[in-house]
């Protein structure tokens, strides 16, 4: 008989990995309804380049998902993953500290190529069973629908008081955060494994 209740291990993965998205998302969504009125101020800037400035997260997403998953399976989730929030950190801060659209944009492609959602779903997976992976991964979407809902609206409010630098230093502190939380909220897959192991040998 399968046991309906997540282990203490299961819990700590669910919550801090959607934390993780949720904080990593956050900052990436408060941007989508600002950057097209508050990018036309930078230097440089015109219609199309802000439609660049938006649209190259989601290519350099589309370009390193996959080869960022496989190297996850090579070298382990949690390089990949720390390896790839600090990218995303690095493209903030540029993104932060730029007066001109190319800036935005070179700050936005480094954001886009720390692609670690394929590697933050298998490092769920590795960390919890079979019969409780949909539950974790249901929670890990409610956490994204939540935070864009209140990202949309925060967005326009922080960067009419602070500015759009503002918005992307804040983005930088949330994945800074996201980056402690994937080093010491997280659990190593291989404690999973023992726990699962011998909670099989003791049933």
């Amino acid at each position: 008989m399968h046991d309906n209740r997540m282990t203490a291990t299961e819990r700590r993965a669910t919550f801090g990995l959607g934390a993780v998205f949720a904080l990593r998302m956050f900052g990436m969504f408060m941007v989508l309804p600002v950057l097209t009125t508050y990018g036309m101020a930078l230097h440089g800037a015109s219609e199309s380049l802000i439609g660049l400035a938006i649209g190259i997260y989601g290519l350099m997403q589309a370009l390193f998902q996959i080869p960022v998953g496989l190297l996850s399976d090579k070298f382990g989730r949690f390089p990949l993953i720390i390896g790839g929030l600090l990218l995303f950190l690095l493209g903030s801060v540029v993104a932060a500290c730029a007066d001109s659209i190319w800036g935005i944009i070179i700050g936005r492609a480094l954001q886009g190529a720390g692609a670690i959602s394929a590697a933050v779903m298998a490092l769920l997976s590795d960390l919890t069973r079979e019969q409780h992976r949909t539950k974790a991964m249901a929670f890990i979407g409610v956490s994204i629908g939540i935070t864009f809902a209140v990202a949309m609206v925060l967005g326009p409010v922080i960067t009419h008081a602070l500015g759009l630098s503002a918005l992307f230093w804040g983005t930088a502190v949330l994945s800074g955060l996201a980056i402690i939380t994937t080093l010491f909220f997280i659990p190593k897959p291989q404690q999973h494994v023992l726990n699962r192991e011998s909670a099989f040998v003791s049933g």
